[in-house]
């Protein structure tokens, strides 16, 4: 079962979106220098359907996009409140930050408008790097996904 520990109003996560970001617990990934080990737990509470619909009637007014923040302990359970969202509440766009180093083989992509894969390796840096090895991806019209993440890389 996928739990959440929070969730808050972001603006950097995904480029032109107002996400509302949902911290998932149970990381098996444990990289070394993650900023939120206590996501390393199995703690929370219960991130389903349910509470889907209450953070779209809590904060569907103020946010455009869903990102799932984790969940790498059940990516099949992702993959299944994305498909929620998109046809529950097609109006949102729906993200996932996996620490894995590529999306499994269970998990339909084209449910995602975006995907960011990748542990935090310390010395190649975030996202915000461009030695960064984590990669955001978009779905284009075409169904492909395309590689942005030199959108968050200072000029």
């Amino acid at each position: 079962m996928l739990k959440y520990v929070n969730t808050g109003i972001v603006f950097q996560e995904i480029p032109d979106e107002v996400t509302l970001a949902i911290n998932i617990s149970n990381c098996p990934c444990r990289c070394p220098g993650c900023h939120s080990k206590y996501l390393w737990e199995d703690i929370g509470m219960p991130l389903d359907t349910s509470a889907l619909d209450d953070f779209v009637i809590e904060y569907g007014r103020n946010i455009t996009c869903i990102a799932f923040m984790g969940g790498d302990s059940d990516p099949k359970g992702v993959n299944l409140l994305a498909q929620y969202m998109h046809e529950e509440h097609p109006q949102f766009k729906v993200a996932w930050y996996s620490g894995r180093i590529r999306v499994p083989s269970e998990v339909n992509k084209a449910d995602f408008d975006y995907i960011k894969i990748g542990p935090y390796i310390r010395h190649l840096g975030p996202l915000k790097s461009a030695t960064t090895n984590q990669r955001l991806y978009r779905l284009a019209d075409d169904g492909s996904f395309e590689d942005i993440t030199y959108r968050f890389w200072q000029r």
